[in-house]
């Protein structure tokens, strides 16, 4: 029996940054001071806190050790492991504000203090490679209990009763999409798992697949027969899939008369070329069927009519990491997480201007400042917050007055935002509003299937106007086009991803339509981002007539007489690299 686990990373991110060497060189060393049969070394899925990567944690102690490098293995061997010292200089901790003291019990630490971990419950804990490990949390629990103790109409119903809504974007009410698809008179139905969504929000889909394959997997058996459809840029998620669902056929948990019933299940892995399209469930079902991944009207649903025209269930990963636990655990109790609308926890990936970045779940319901501030330990810098995007590049932007509203499905629609897949992107003052749509809309029309003529050219025409704006061509006229055009747009695009395409326009017109006037009126960018917008000059009280400015710009635009008369730039020359600023020792350089 093993005194001590040693929990290394095996997230993209970390896999990333050399974890498996860091597992290689635990492995060898353990083995060299004959402590092996002491010690075991598991490779886990995200830990969440990404930025700090990569982790390793070293349990029953419950310390975090970041940003580990393959040359720390031996010092944390040999300290903490071989002789009970922490190596204090690695340790994950927070500082306290009222007294400065450094926090390092992890239950204490702000960026975990505050989660509940639902669809992330086994993330960081367990081998994903080892359906044992899986099983020894409680998987597969769920599956038998559905199949030997409950009709399927009750499964529906328990689904239903948890309030338990997609997590893909839409927010619809998964039981009641089951219910549907139950309805249907057909012997054949298929349950889809999409694993596609291709906006910042993913990546907690793609830690879900790496650290906890199973929980997906026992979440399809429930619902029925069906697909797992993932982006082959998912490397890793694909590897430990296909190992999951060959563990699960060899322990009886897919194929015939699962659990010694009649029910029979299986899974099949399709990758898709990572269209953010393919997250339209249409688009997605055409895919699979090997057709070009673009959307279909509706009616007929999926649930009606779907893969191979039959009826078809479609969720998300995140949806479904939560069914087993519902299942297992009861739907009162999944209701009583969450608000009366928005039950259980929602998985966001916190990005952008904010310490800490990484995998953040928490109970519906949650404030903006908890997750922005509390958890994600505010803006680096002292910087001063601005806004907030929720829901990928479909979402809004909020801003500081919303930051103690409550994330729920209902309340970032009304706000003008969404809760999408789960991105949330910080922004500080140095952020330009009007660039950040333009960046949002540039992503849009590259990813647009090119099926209806308001998304295909309504699209690229508001990224020609947002250009026009930031380059100093656009007027007041244009401003009102481009508000006029995103309304069009939403109201006549085929699918949800045309209807919301203009949602990061129309926010930031909304909360920053004085950054708009500023490019137009005064050719004036306030957060200094567009570049056709700014100039460069040098304050001749502060200049030091060294020539460092003139002597690094590629393009000779700075002229002086070192040690007699100040430096000056040509305007008419500059490319505005910032080559100078860099270079100047004395702040004379000023952007403008």
């Amino acid at each position: 029996m093993e005194r001590m686990n040693v929990l290394i990373c095996g997230g993209t991110g970390c896999t990333s940054s050399k974890s498996d060497l860091i597992e290689q060189e635990f492995t060898r060393l353990l083995q060299e001071k004959g402590l092996e049969k002491e010690v075991k070394v598991v490779k886990t899925g995200c830990f969440g806190l990404c930025q700090k990567g990569p982790i390793v944690a070293i349990h029953p102690d419950r310390v975090f050790y970041c940003q580990v490098k393959v040359e720390d293995v031996s010092e944390i061997v040999n300290e903490h492991i071989y002789k009970g010292r922490r190596v204090e200089r690695l340790e994950m901790h927070d500082v306290d504000e009222a007294t400065q003291e450094k926090v390092f019990n992890i239950d204490k630490i702000r960026f975990y203090a505050k989660q509940k971990r639902i669809a992330l419950r086994n993330c960081g804990v367990i081998n994903p490679e080892d359906i044992n490990e899986y099983i020894a949390r409680d998987g597969y629990m769920a599956l038998g209990k559905a199949l030997t103790e409950m009709t399927p109409a009750e499964v529906v119903d328990e689904i239903k009763k948890s309030g338990l809504r997609g997590r893909g974007g839409g927010g619809f009410p998964t039981g009641l999409k089951w219910q549907f698809a139950a309805k249907e008179v057909n012997d054949q139905k298929y349950v889809i798992c999409n694993a596609d969504e291709g906006d910042p929000g993913a990546f907690m889909d793609r830690s879900i697949l790496e650290g906890d394959p199973h929980s997906v997997i026992e979440a399809m058996a429930i619902a029925g027969y069906g697909y797992i459809y993932s982006r082959a840029e998912y490397p890793i998620a694909v590897e430990r899939l296909n190992i999951a669902i060959g563990q699960a056929r060899e322990l009886g948990l897919l194929g015939k008369n699962i659990f010694s019933t009649d029910f029979s299940f299986d899974l099949e892995l399709r990758l898709g070329a990572g269209a953010f399209v393919c997250g339209e469930e249409t688009a997605l079902i055409a895919s699979i069927e090997g057709k070009r991944g673009m959307p279909m009207p509706k009616p007929p649903f999926p649930a009606q009519k779907g893969v191979w025209g039959k009826p078809t269930i479609i969720n998300n990963v995140e949806t479904f990491a939560n069914v087993a636990q519902i299942i297992n655990n009861g739907a009162d109790w999944f209701k009583s997480i969450g608000t009366e609308k928005s039950s259980g926890t929602k998985v966001f990936a916190l990005g952008g201007k904010v310490v800490n970045t990484g995998l953040v779940e928490v109970p519906m319901g949650t404030t903006l400042r908890e997750v922005i501030y509390e958890i994600g330990g505010g803006c680096p810098n002292n910087k001063r917050f601005k806004a907030v995007q929720t829901g990928g590049p479909s979402g809004g932007c909020l801003t500081e007055k919303d930051l103690d509203s409550p994330i729920d499905f209902d309340t970032l629609v009304a706000k003008g935002s969404m809760m999408g897949s789960g991105g949330m992107i910080v922004m500080d003052e140095d952020n330009c509003m009007v660039d950040i749509a333009r960046f949002y809309m540039d992503f849009i029309v590259d990813e647009s299937c090119g099926k209806c003529t308001p998304c295909r050219v309504g699209t690229k025409r508001l990224l020609e106007m947002l250009t026009d704006i930031c380059e100093g061509r656009g007027t007041m006229e244009t401003i009102d086009e481009l508000e006029k055009l995103c309304y069009t747009i939403k109201s006549t695009a085929l699918c949800g991803l045309g209807q919301t395409a203009p949602n990061p326009v129309l926010s930031t017109l909304r909360f920053f339509r004085d950054e708009y006037e500023a490019h137009v009126k005064e050719k004036r960018c306030p957060a200094k981002v567009c570049k056709a917008l700014l100039s460069y000059s040098i304050d001749p009280t502060k200049c030091k007539k060294c020539s460092l400015c003139a002597k690094n710009c590629p393009v000779q635009a700075i002229s002086g007489v070192p040690g007699v008369e100040p430096f000056k730039i040509d305007t008419s020359k500059c490319i505005k690299c910032g080559a100078c600023m860099t270079s100047c020792h004395f702040n004379a350089v000023e952007l403008r």
